[in-house]
């Protein structure tokens, strides 16, 4: 099975097997780590102070759920964690099982526990199993029939029973860093007994393309190998003759989320390059413009409001440009508001005033009108006093009346509280003077 290794280990040397051979194993699977000491880029899980290092250590292995992007070595290390501490190690896949292929494995734990051993029951794609099929794991685990080790590339918190998530410990594996990627591209070459054809660039070039992915690395480093390139070459050569690893984003799931977050926040943290960069991303993980465009109308309101105005008259110009030209020229009007909006002073005074206010709403819903400020278009409405008193603002000589025009009886509240910095700056100074104006006039 090719899901196994990840941070791969040095194992012993097979024959020099090509693809159409019989036998054949990918270099990905000859390098399978082979002991948790040679796991690598999880060592603050595995490492001599790692969690999960310490129970094995004494021989108790936890029912967890590994989290993590692909090729990182869940399955492996899921292997290797049942072998240290004495398991007998099952497995099954949630994309190929159902109700009776997990029954089965519930009694062939039973069987392995009635004569005296511990099981492992691994699920891969933990997360495919349904919430039925996801409660029919608790019993077995609570009593003990099973460790389950679930292994996932999606958020447990979103995608697991939270009862079956109480009975587990929840670890997250990390993407590779460079210094794993290195080690798993120098025991590649002590493997098939020669250097990567690479200059020093295009081995940094092949890093960025597993993009923290070990499987992927290695799958790339065979393919290199059997082009038989007789001296090293360069990045660009390199670039012909290889596909970068599809950025690890779903449009439906957590790195969606993650991502539209980090953009969110980098616009209100007022930094245009990392707003540029997140925008990047998600575009090269096929998230849809306009997505993105009305996302940043949201952001427009609730970050920057008042203080910029003109940011949701260009959020709103810009996904009518991307709507007429598209991709790629449209892109470039979003990347431009996006910079707007991130270089605007931010105010977040309208949001709270707006969220203020429909509360107030709610508790005094009942409350009408002062009748100063009700319609009257009828004599009767007029002979019960609807409108006597008001006052035409633009005829007053301030032209501003200061008159109520909160229910009656309810104590005057402020919502909205300018933050004076850019446009709302203006506003704030207009607002305290029309304040004391109110208060004067009112008192007179």
């Amino acid at each position: 099975m090719s899901d196994l290794f990840e941070a791969a280990g040095l194992t012993p040397k097979t024959p020099d097997l090509t693809p159409n051979d019989s036998g054949y194993k990918p270099l990905a699977d000859r390098l399978r780590p082979q002991s948790i000491a040679e796991v690598v880029g999880q060592g603050h899980l595995v490492g001599p102070d790692g969690p999960i290092r310490r129970s094995v250590d004494r021989g108790f292995l936890p029912s967890i759920i590994l989290w993590g992007p692909p090729g990182v070595g869940k399955t492996t290390l899921a292997r290797l964690l049942a072998s240290s501490a004495g398991y007998e190690f099952q497995q099954i896949s949630a994309v190929f099982s159902g109700v009776a292929d997990l029954k089965k494995a519930f009694e062939a734990a039973q069987m392995q526990r009635n004569m005296g051993k511990r099981v492992v029951l691994f699920v891969d794609e933990i997360h495919r199993f349904n919430r039925a099929q996801q409660d029919s794991f608790l019993p077995y685990v609570e009593s003990g029939v099973v460790t389950l080790i679930g292994a996932t590339t999606e958020n447990p918190s979103f995608e697991l029973n939270g009862a079956l998530l109480s009975r587990c410990q929840v670890f997250v594996l990390k993407r590779l860093d460079d210094e794993a990627m290195e080690t798993l591209i120098a025991r590649a070459e002590a493997h098939l007994g020669r250097a990567l054809p690479l200059e020093p660039e295009a081995r940094e070039t092949l890093k960025g393309l597993s993009d923290g992915d070990g499987r992927y690395l290695l799958t790339l480093i065979e393919t290199i190998d059997r082009m038989g390139f007789e001296a090293p070459i360069n990045s660009e050569a390199l670039l012909q003759h290889l596909q970068k690893r599809r950025p690890n984003y779903d449009k439906d799931r957590e790195g969606h989320y993650n991502l539209i977050s980090a953009l969110h926040k980098s616009v209100r943290g007022s930094d245009p390059d990392a707003a540029l960069y997140w925008f990047a991303r998600m575009l090269q993980g096929g998230e849809d413009p306009l997505y993105i465009a009305r996302r940043m109308q949201r952001m427009a309101s609730e970050d920057i409001g008042a203080a910029d105005p003109m940011s949701l008259i260009m959020t709103n110009a810009a996904r009518e440009t991307y709507e007429v030209l598209g991709s790629p020229e449209g892109e470039l009007a979003i990347a431009q508001a996006l910079v707007h909006m991130a270089s605007a002073p931010k105010s977040n005074a309208v949001y709270v005033a707006f969220k203020a206010a429909m509360k107030a709403a709610r508790d005094t819903g009942d409350l009408d009108p002062p009748e100063v400020i009700r319609n009257a278009p009828t004599k009767l409405m007029k002979d019960l006093g609807y409108g006597e008193g008001y006052i035409y603002d633009p005829d007053d000589p301030d032209g501003f009346s200061g008159q109520n025009y909160f229910p009656n009886g309810m104590p005057r509240p402020k919502f909205y509280d300018p933050k004076g910095d850019g446009h709302e700056g203006k506003v704030k100074e207009r607002l305290d003077y029309w304040a004391q104006l109110r208060a004067y006039k009112q008192k007179r």
